[in-house]
């Protein structure tokens, strides 16, 4: 009974982080309120998962408004003054970068930027689709 839990405890937390083995890497940046209104859903604010944990996505990762509604699990992985808290979270992309050229590959929401970084400056991420 104890080698089995041992087991199921290694295994939970290789499978944290095998989802990372094939993840893309990029750079991530806060955007900041208003929110609304958004390219995927406009003014509805029921497109907004609990905790805010929401991402605007550059050129590269919007595949002609596709990725609405799409989720990310994700990391910070480096940066300037050692940014990262080590956090993993799952964000849902809401929008399409707002500046151009979009200053990232993906805009977090403030509250999406501040579980994973404790810095509000360009991060490293490490992020794949969920």
């Amino acid at each position: 009974m104890a080698v089995l839990l041992v087991f199921t405890i290694i295994l939970s937390l290789l499978s944290t982080e095998l989802s990372f083995v094939f993840a893309d890497i990029g750079t991530a940046t806060a955007y900041h309120p208003p929110y609304l209104p958004t390219r995927c859903n406009g003014n509805r604010q029921d497109q907004f998962p609990p905790g805010n944990l929401f991402v605007a996505v550059g050129e590269g990762l919007w595949d002609n408004g596709a990725a609405c509604g799409r989720r990310y699990r994700m990391r910070c992985i480096s940066g300037n003054n050692k940014p990262c808290k080590g956090s993993t979270i799952d964000v849902k992309v809401v929008d399409f970068c707002r500046k151009s050229p979009c200053p990232s590959t993906i805009v977090l929401s403030n509250d999406a930027f501040q579980a994973i970084s404790r810095v509000d400056a360009k991060i490293n991420v490490e992020y794949v689709q969920i």
